[in-house]
C-alpha cells in the first residue's frame, strides 16, 4: 500500500466516523419526540418491512449480534415490539414491531422528511444521488475485503481486537455502546 493509500484510507475512515456521528446525534434528535432512541429506531427500522431473528438485523445493520438482542430485548419488555416462532430455526425467534412500535415509528417520519428535504437541497439531487452511490460501493468494498490481514501477533495492549464484525466491543456511537443511551430520557424510562 502506498501512503497516498494509507492517507486516503485514514482520511475516509475519520470521515466516515465523523459522519456516525453526526447521523446519530440527528437520529437521536429525530428519534426522541417519538420516545425512542436512535438505536431503537435503527432495529425497528429493520424489521417494519418484515420480521427478521436478532442475527439477521445484525448482518443487515453490520453491527454485533449481542447488541441487537440487548436491544430487541429492550423493545420487546417496553412493549414495541415482540418475538415470533421462527419456522426456519426453533430457537431464533423474529422480532416484529408491534402496532404501538408502528406508530412510534410513524411520530417520526414528519422530521425524517423535513431533514432529508433540507439534505436534498444542500448536496442537490444529483449530488445526493452520487453520495448515496459511493457510500453504497465503499459498503460493498468493505464487505467484500473482510477484517485486515495483520501478522499472528497479539494486540498492543489498550487497542481494540479486530473481529470480522465492524462493531468492536465498546466502539463508540453505536447500539452496543455505553455512548448510546438505552431510554429517552435521563428518568430511564
Amino acid at each position: 500500500m502506498s501512503h497516498a493509500d494509507q492517507d486516503r484510507l485514514s482520511r475516509t475512515a475519520l470521515g466516515i466516523f465523523h459522519l456516525n456521528g453526526r447521523f446519530l446525534s440527528v437520529a437521536e434528535k429525530l428519534a426522541a419526540p417519538a420516545g425512542l432512541t436512535a438505536a431503537w429506531w435503527q432495529v425497528l427500522g429493520a424489521v417494519i418491512t418484515e420480521p427478521l431473528p436478532v442475527s439477521g438485523i445484525a448482518r443487515s445493520m453490520g453491527i454485533t449480534r449481542q447488541g441487537v438482542q440487548r436491544i430487541a430485548d429492550l423493545l420487546v419488555g417496553k412493549g414495541l415490539a415482540e418475538y415470533l416462532p421462527n419456522p426456519a430455526h426453533r430457537r431464533a425467534k423474529l422480532l416484529r414491531p408491534t402496532e404501538e412500535g408502528r406508530a412510534a415509528m410513524s411520530r417520526i417520519n414528519p422530521g425524517h422528511a423535513e431533514f432529508a428535504a433540507r439534505l436534498a437541497r444542500e448536496l442537490g439531487d444529483e449530488g445526493f444521488t452520487e453520495t448515496v452511490r459511493v457510500l453504497e460501493r465503499l459498503t460493498r468494498a468493505m464487505e467484500t475485503l473482510g477484517s485486515p490481514n495483520l501478522p499472528d501477533s497479539p494486540n498492543p495492549p489498550g487497542s481494540p481486537n479486530l473481529p470480522d464484525s465492524p462493531n468492536p466491543p465498546g466502539s463508540p456511537n453505536l447500539p452496543d455502546s455505553p455512548n448510546l443511551p438505552d431510554s429517552p430520557g435521563p428518568s430511564g424510562d
